[in-house]
Order: C-alpha cells, then structure tokens, then sequence
C-alpha cells in the first residue's frame, strides 16, 4: 500500500486518517520504507528518528490537528527539535554531536498540527549558497536527473518530497532557497511574507529581514492548509505581517478576478543570461495566465535594475554569515576557526567582519528606500510573473567552491538565482510553480510575486494554474 500512499499529498494522507482508513503508524511505516529505499541514492536525509517518530504516531496523545499522522522532514537549519541532533550544515556541529533541548516556536506549531517528525534533511552549510553539497554531509541527488543538484539550501526537502519520501517538508528562505529547489525538482514553493512565520525564540530578525520559513508541497491545497497551521508571530516578534482576512485553505480555487500581471524576462541588474529553457517556460506560463483571462504586458518594478542592488545584499548576506559564526561561537563555547568551517562560509564571514556599524547601516537604508520604490509598482499591477532561476539545474558540482578562489561560486549562483533574492529584501510573498518541464524532462520553475501580504492573492492564482496545468501525476526518473 505504500506505493498508493507515496502519490498523496499531506492533506489526503490527513483524510485518510480521519476517516478511520489508516492509522498513524502506517502513515510512518510506509515513509520509513520509502526513505530507506530511496535515501541511499539520493542522500535527502541526514538525520533519521524512526523510532521516536512511531511511538509519537502510535500515542494518543498525537496531536489532533489537521495533519495528524502525516509524515513530515525537517529542514536542519533554523528550525530545530527538542532531543534531536542541530548541525545546519557544519561539520563543526557535527563533531561536537550538537543537540537542541527545546522546539522551535514553528517546530512547536508543526508538532501542534499534527505532523510526525522523521528526521532532518540535508542543507549547505549555514544556508549559504543554491545548491546542497555541504562537504560534512555530502551532495544530494535531484530525483529526476541524480547527475543533477536539486537546488539549495532546501535542496534536502525539496528531492525528499519530489522523490515522495514524504508529502511535504520544512524548509528556508533567504535569498530563495524555499523556491529555488521548488523549481529544480518540480514543486511548489511558497515564500510567505516577511513575518508571516516567527524564527523565534533563538533567532532574531536576521539582517534585513530577509529569513523566512514555510514549506515545500506538491500541491498549491497542502502549501496554504500548512500555512493556516503555522503562521502567526511568537509573542515579542518584531514585525509580524498583517493577518488573513480568512484562512488561506478558503483560497484554493477561489476565483482570482481578472488580473494585471507584469512579466519580466531579463535578469534584474544584468545579474545573468536566462537560459531558453526557462524563457520558453516563462512564455509558456504568460500565455496561460492570458488563456485564463489576465491581462499580461511586459513591465517589472525599473528600481530592480539598479546596479547597486547586489552589492547591498552581499553586505547583508556577509554580515549574516559572520553573525551565525559569532552565534555558535557564543553557544559552544568554542572558537571557530577558517579549519572548522568551508572555504566560502570563512570568507563571507571575513568579508563580514570587515564592515562598519555604518557599512551596513548604509546598506539597510539603500535596500529600505529601495523597496519603497519597487513596492510602488504594484499600486498599477496585480502579479509580477519571472523565471525562478534562469537556467535548468546545474550538474552537482558546478556551484561548489573553489578553495582557491571560494567567492567564484557566489558569484556563479547569483547567474543562477537572480531572481528570488530581492524578494526577501522586500518582503513580499512569492511562490514558484512546477509549470514546464524541458526536453531533459528536467522541472523549470515559474515564479509569482504579490504585493507585501498577499499570499491570499497567490493561492487563489496558483491554484487556478494547477488546475489548468496539472503537475501531480508527474513522477522524477528515480521512480520509474
């Protein structure tokens, strides 16, 4: 029976159980299997709990939320659980055999809803770059071409639920690392507005706001039924975003009205050249949206071409970096040094460390005045449509740093995601859907961006998209 359970997403896993028609532990049961089958090809999992997970399943005091039973991974970087092994990617955690005592207040909510935790998921380290070979864990697999990196930092979650190890799992974001993976590996990734899901108790609002956790899902119903069960602020949060006139499940398949979108087809900055793969798939999505009634026009926010934009965000990024360094280091009790961490996790922490208080000052006053005018675009426009990344995912190993020269890489994976980091520096929700699939029969993801607090907005399109465009009977290369 695993193979039917595989192919259901987390909601109609969740029915099942409430009618009465599987148990919990078969739920588990049947996610252990698929994960011991498929994990040593595709290294997704890091970190397993089996047995914790099917007592906490077979117990009756399983919460009775509304995903009760339902297998779930966790992302190992920011959002950790009580007795379980934290690494978030560094060997230097690793070997000390790190662990958390406590939940995170999302690990609180996602336990609350009822989800079975099965254990973590692989990340790069610290988060940093697109793609997720850390070198303490080793490369993960992209179900649909092993050859192939499945995107990062979610890179773990995202090839566990394309190859239906489970139906959905947590991830981050960032810079784009929620729908970067969603895009290589043929999924939906939402990115919910800045504040819409806390990062509390043990992380503050990282520089610039630019963190933000939700899930990645194979279906638009699971990504806002998830987010109904785990948004909303930790009391003390700084800047929580504004609540739902309802819930969002109410979203799916609601009618969106006619829409004005905005399509932008070059890379914002001149960042990259967009591959014709990801350009037919952006063509491909505008004319749906106009089959469907949109209007759709070629216009973006002009602030996004600013050549000063980049160098802002490595700011931020750098400083952030540093910052988690000084964080572990305060934590362990230990000094990290270049010997304990990657090549380009210790050069983005120097680079951070060489800034002023007015450096990054300076750089958060830029990127506010900045946002304030890409913001005002949407007074005119509804929907800004843009590839998520701007080429087909990469063989494993082309993002990976060279020791020599270790900022290369950051720079490569800037020509590869140029278009989901500016996002998090305003804030704004966005989601990348599984709309095209290239002659490879690799995935190429679309991305959708709304108005600062419009996930409602989003759902109702996306879904509207999904019944069009149907993706779920597609299945990765790993399961034929």
């Amino acid at each position: 029976m695993w193979d039917e359970l595989a192919h259901l997403d987390a909601t109609a896993q969740a029915e099942l159980v409430r009618a009465g028609q599987v148990k919990p532990s078969e739920l588990v049961e049947a996610a252990i299997r698929r994960i011991e089958s498929l994990n040593p090809i595709l290294n997704a999992v890091i970190y397993t709990r089996f047995e914790k997970a099917l007592a906490e399943a077979s117990s009756p005091e399983l919460p009775r939320g509304p995903f009760r039973g339902v297998p779930f991974l966790l992302k190992d970087l920011v959002c950790h659980t009580a007795g379980d092994p934290f690494f978030e990617g560094m060997g230097f955690l690793k070997a000390l055999g790190w662990r958390e005592a406590e939940d995170t207040f999302l690990a609180a909510r996602f336990r609350r809803a009822g989800f079975v935790f099965l254990g973590k998921t692989n990340t790069p380290e610290l988060g940093i770059v697109p793609t997720t070979e850390p070198a303490a864990f080793g490369p993960t697999r992209n179900p649909w071409d092993t050859s192939r990196t499945p995107g990062g930092s979610s890179g773990g979650s995202a090839a566990a639920v394309a190859s239906r190890m489970v139906p959905v799992a947590h991830g981050n974001d960032g810079g784009g690392s929620i729908r970067i993976p969603a895009s290589m590996c043929g999924l939906v990734g939402l990115k919910p507005t800045r504040g819409r899901t806390s990062l509390g108790p043990d992380y503050p609002e990282l520089p610039g706001g630019l963190v933000v956790e939700h899930v990645l899902a194979r279906s638009v119903r699971d990504t806002a039924a998830i987010l109904d069960a785990v948004a909303g602020p930790m009391p003390g949060d700084p800047s929580p975003a504004p609540p739902p006139a309802r819930p969002y499940r109410e979203e799916v398949g609601a009618e969106p009205g006619r829409l004005r979108v905005g399509v932008m087809r070059s890379a914002p900055g001149g960042l990259g050249e967009v591959h014709p793969d990801c350009a037919q798939a952006l063509g491909s999505a505008a004319e749906l949206l106009e089959d469907l009634g949109h209007h759709v026009e070629e216009a973006w926010p002009r602030a996004l071409e600013d050549p000063e934009y980049a160098g802002h965000f490595i700011t931020l990024w750098a400083v952030g970096v540093a910052g988690n360094l000084r964080y572990w280091e305060e934590r362990t009790g230990r000094r990290i040094g270049p010997e304990d961490v990657e090549p380009l996790t210790w050069a983005l922490a120097e680079m951070g460390r060489g800034y002023s208080a007015l450096d990054v000052y300076t750089s958060l006053a830029w990127l506010a005045g900045n946002t304030r005018k890409v913001a005002a675009w949407w007074d005119g426009f509804d929907l800004l449509l843009t590839p998520t990344i701007a080429e087909p995912p990469p063989l494993l190993g082309e993002l990976a740093p060279d020791p020599e020269n270790p900022l290369q890489a950051l720079m490569r994976g800037a020509s590869l995601v140029p278009f989901t980091p500016w996002v998090n520096v305003t804030g704004q929700p966005a989601i990348s859907l599984p709309l095209w699939w290239n002659r490879e029969g690799l995935p190429i993801g679309v991305q959708l961006v709304a108005a600062y607090g419009r996930e409602d907005l989003l759902i109702r399109v996306a879904s509207q998209l999904e019944e069009a465009r149907p993706w779920a009977d597609r299945t990765p290369r790993i399961l034929s």
